[in-house]
């Protein structure tokens, strides 16, 4: 397996729910991520609550400067996304080390899978040990409206 990365040191990596700072979430995401560009913070809203989310922050102000959700039955499969660091810290590893925690702690589970879609950070994820489907052929989508 790959090696784990480390945070930089002055931040902290939590899953603790009350610390994501949802307007934050949702204004990275619905204005600069090219998947959930225009999401209404009532979605956003649902999606934090029913999943596992990891919260990157600043440890002398607790602001938060990154974030990861997991939809996860935390049995079989897993599917990672909405991965974003805010542009003003990036290039110091905090999404490479803040996909590493996921990893780690989603290994106890006993998963088969971790599942995640990427348009242009495939280097970062495979860095971590993801790698692209062997057989895509046998994935199938439903895209739905919404």
């Amino acid at each position: 397996m790959t090696d784990t990365p480390r945070l930089p040191e002055g931040y902290e990596i939590s899953t603790d729910p009350d610390r994501i700072d949802v307007g934050r979430v949702h204004r990275w995401l619905s204005t600069d991520a090219y998947w959930a560009l225009g999401r209404t913070r009532e979605k956003q809203d649902r999606a934090i609550a029913d999943s596992l989310n990891f919260g990157v922050y600043e440890a002398m102000t607790g602001e938060q400067v990154a974030y990861a959700r997991v939809v996860t039955d935390r049995a079989t499969f897993a599917w990672l996304c909405d991965v974003y660091v805010d542009p003003p810290v990036r290039g110091k590893a905090l999404g490479t080390a803040l996909v590493a925690a996921v990893r780690e702690h989603l290994r106890p589970y006993g998963l088969r899978r971790i599942l995640l879609a990427t348009h242009d950070a495939h280097g970062v994820y495979e860095k971590l040990g993801f790698t692209a489907l062997d057989r895509p052929d046998q994935w199938m989508i439903l895209a739905l409206d919404g």
